[in-house]
């Protein structure tokens, strides 16, 4: 018995692959890329503004308290006053243009992803912003008022140990107590790195360590009474060209090389934000290129209100 000659329906012109013609099943699922956490917009203090390029945040010293000598005048004590001036930053935006004949020919939908995808982009330059100031002014040694403190960055070694990075986490909240720094909203971020190596050190989760963590979940909860942040947006090199693992900067305001930062312990009102414009954005469609361009906005500006409340741990050696 010979055997039947078939006509192969996905075949094309008789030649070729056998499955050439079979129209591809759509799973409608769009592989994106994942979303990056942000930390920082909870964890520093912003103030909303209408109008205006700036915002003030006035600044008070520290009185003393003295014993009266009997028939001796009081005159009054002075106290140190100053201010701290944020500007905003020149527009941040994100955009993309979507060409009309390819949103016809694609079968997927494209515009709520790519508004997603922009959204995060901005959301990620807001921390990088953010965490890349308080350690440029952690190792500068910023003062704010002449006798609240300084910022401090604290070298570690070039390859410190995890034993060494918690000793040195302890060694900052040591500095924020001596600067009466108040005792909630203290937090400490760190890289993926850092963050997963202290999951593995048994003080960080032993009971009998009054540890905080969970082996099995791959969490450290608190560490020296803070918060641990886990963060890809730390150790950042600001410095590197982009393509180059750097960064969009705003001209030289948040320039520096924070990739050997291990840890930065900060409290809340360290850092301050003024916001002149939320994250928003805007489609239109452009009939003269056949297409809508869409794009998402931020309009703000970040600056140092309290160095003394600012620690680093630096991988450098001593």
């Amino acid at each position: 018995m010979s055997d039947a000659t078939p006509s192969r329906l996905g075949q094309a012109n008789l030649t070729g692959g056998t499955d050439a013609l079979f129209i591809k099943v759509f799973s409608g699922e769009v592989m994106s890329t994942f979303a990056s956490k942000t930390v920082m917009k909870e964890k520093t203090r912003v103030r909303n503004i209408k109008s205006g390029k700036s915002a003030s945040f006035a600044a008070i010293g520290k009185t003393v308290a003295e014993y009266h000598s009997v028939g001796a005048e009081i005159l009054g004590n002075s106290v140190n006053h100053n201010e701290v001036v944020i500007t905003i930053d020149d527009l941040l935006i994100a955009n993309t243009f979507i060409a009309n004949i390819d949103e016809a020919k694609n079968h997927y939908e494209v515009r709520s992803e790519y508004s997603k995808q922009m959204g995060i982009a901005l959301a990620q330059t807001y921390d990088r912003n953010l965490l890349s100031m308080a350690v440029k002014a952690a190792r500068a040694g910023t003062s704010g008022v002449a006798d609240q403190g300084d910022a401090e960055s604290l070298t570690i070694g070039a390859t410190p140990t995890t034993s060494t990075i918690i000793t040195k986490i302890y060694e900052g909240a040591q500095k924020l107590d001596e600067k009466n720094a108040p005792a909630e909203d203290r937090y400490c971020f760190v890289s993926p790195a850092v963050y997963y190596a202290l999951v593995q050190d048994d003080k960080m989760i032993n009971r009998d360590f009054a540890g905080t963590g969970s082996y099995t979940e791959a969490n450290v909860l608190r560490v020296a009474g803070m918060s641990i942040i886990m963060t890809n947006n730390l150790a950042v090199n600001h410095t590197a060209a982009l393509g180059s693992g750097g960064t969009l900067d705003f001209s030289s305001k948040y320039n520096v090389n924070a990739s050997d930062c291990k840890a930065l312990i900060m409290h809340k009102d360290a850092l301050g934000t003024v916001q002149l414009m939320d994250m928003a954005t805007e489609a239109e469609y452009d009939i003269r290129r056949q297409g809508t361009l869409a794009v998402s906005k931020l309009a703000v500006g970040h600056g140092v209100l309290r160095p003394e409340l600012i620690v680093e741990l630096q991988a450098t050696a001593p």
